[in-house]
């Protein structure tokens, strides 16, 4: 039980862009209570806080995070304003000198569209014998010298990058969650509290069935986390008997999420699996269309164990052709879950995500941070790329995220991009495929786009009328407070 909230003078926004009366709001035992026109008397007992004609909003989620990844990438070298290897290169010979030990990671480089090419000689020259690992932007793989690939005890191919699972097999050997402090992760989760975030799906790949409820129990609770797990862990979570939407901790914070398999790769890497191969690769090259990363027999076996026990599935499929694969594998399966990115649709395959109750986990940021690699590299097909609209009038439920660190955790982000399909001061990008704002909120959302009585109390105060804003104040909107369940993560109220 806890005491009353009494939020007054608050402002419900309209889609219709009229002004909206002021309201009270009356939040108890985690649920709002009622909505009233402002001027009301507060129960006896509760505490009250005046929001001055501010707007009131339903909590955000980012539905696709890398949370741990997300904390590191704040402490590693930025590559994101790169745009050659030789500009890579630049930024390792200068960072080193101030390197105590090893490896040094750099994050962020995006080699889709470079100039120049990296390689492992290159990256030797700059580096000697110090250890050094360069991650791209889309986690699907790092560019390395020598040194560092003797220190994660791998063979990188001939230009210095280890790609898709080779990568990912390694990965925790230079981002071990299990050494960030719970104080590391609470910065981080207040952070996000305070840009209205009061959920995230979490899609590490380690035990975030333990070590979830371990970081709440060390104070880390200012967010709801839905814990995904990984093929590898997945025997291990089927005996333990915890099932998609299980509580996994005492408060009801952590809740079990689906499993996650990765089908294919990425635009950026040119492994997203294709029905067309790419441009400027041997057509009879095998994989001239992309990577099938996990066998589709594979993925059918690890889904029917997971549905089986219980588990709902979210399966990571960027490539056209990897999406009809999986499409098809739930239709197999008689299994609904989410296909996470979705990225290059057949226009035959748009329906089948509603015919079968999938839901489409999309990240509108990597539609504009991709833009370009994709009008090089899927040329031709770029109006069913990042097809949200398409998405959402044919009725599939989207739910909105960043892939932080590929994007920042920030659903304002994702919600300016979603809407005007365009950042800084390039003109809109398929604009044809924009959804409005009240599907972006909804989508963000859980599924709500206003505050009604009887909602839970994971509640936003704002500064502006989101129907109001400018693109660019969107993306920026100033959050005044957040509540979970009632409890206050931030506010400036």
């Amino acid at each position: 039980m806890t005491e009353p909230l009494f939020i007054q003078n608050l402002r419900k926004p309209s889609e219709g862009g009229d002004e909206a009366p002021m309201v009270d709001v009356l939040v108890h035992n985690g649920t709002v209570q009622d909505i009233t026109p402002a001027g009301g008397k507060p129960p006896r007992g509760a505490e009250t806080r005046d929001a001055q004609g501010r707007w009131i909003l339903p909590g955000l989620w980012d539905n696709h995070v890398h949370f741990a990844q997300w904390v590191i990438q704040q402490q590693r070298l930025d590559l994101t304003s790169t745009s050659s290897a030789a500009e890579c290169l630049a930024l390792v010979r200068k960072a080193l000198p101030h390197q105590q030990r090893g490896p040094l990671v750099g994050y962020g480089f995006r080699d889709g569209l470079w100039p120049d090419l990296p390689t492992a000689e290159a990256l030797d020259d700059a580096a000697g014998t110090f250890p050094v690992v360069l991650i791209s932007a889309d986690l699907h793989c790092a560019w390395v010298n020598t040194a560092a690939q003797r220190y994660l005890e791998i063979t990188a191919d001939a230009d210095g990058l280890i790609r898709e699972e080779a990568w990912f097999a390694v990965l925790e050997k230079v981002q071990n969650p299990a050494e960030l402090t719970s104080a590391d992760y609470g910065f981080v989760a207040r952070t996000a509290a305070q840009r209205g975030v009061v959920g995230v799906v979490e899609f590490e790949t380690t035990d975030n069935i333990a070590l979830w409820p371990r970081r709440v129990a060390d104070g880390v609770d200012s967010l709801r986390v839905e814990v995904a797990v990984w093929p590898d862990r997945l025997h291990g979570a089927i005996q333990a008997g915890v099932k998609t939407g299980d509580p996994l901790d005492e408060r009801g914070l952590i809740t079990m999420g689906p499993l996650k398999v990765v089908v294919d790769g990425s635009l950026n890497t040119r492994t997203a699996w294709c029905w067309d191969p790419y441009p400027g690769v041997d057509p009879h090259h095998p994989h001239a269309c992309g990577a099938e990363t996990v066998p589709i027999h594979e993925l059918e076996k690890l889904m029917r164990s997971a549905r089986d026990a219980g588990l709902n599935a979210a399966i990571h499929a960027i490539g056209d052709r990897a999406n009809t694969a999986v499409l098809d594998t739930f239709e197999s399966l008689g299994m609904t879950g989410v296909i996470e990115h979705a990225q290059l649709l057949r226009h035959c395959d748009v329906p089948r995500f509603a015919e079968l109750g999938l839901a489409a986990s999309v990240q509108p940021e990597h539609a504009m941070d991709d833009r370009d690699v994709a009008d090089a590299y899927w040329a031709g097909r770029t109006g069913r790329a990042f097809a949200l609209r398409s998405l959402n009038e044919a009725g599939v439920p989207l739910h909105l995220g960043s892939d932080a660190p590929v994007a920042p955790l920030d659903p304002w982000c994702a919600m300016a991009s979603a809407v005007h399909r365009s950042r800084g001061d390039r003109e809109p990008w398929h604009p044809e495929q924009s959804i409005d704002l009240k599907a972006a909120l909804g989508a963000s959302a859980r599924g709500r786009d206003s505050v009604r009585v009887g909602d839970p109390a994971d509640l936003i105060v704002v500064e502006r009328d989101p129907y109001r804003c400018t693109r660019d104040e969107l993306r920026h909107m100033p959050v005044a407070a957040t509540l979970l369940g009632g409890r206050f993560t931030w506010s400036d109220l």
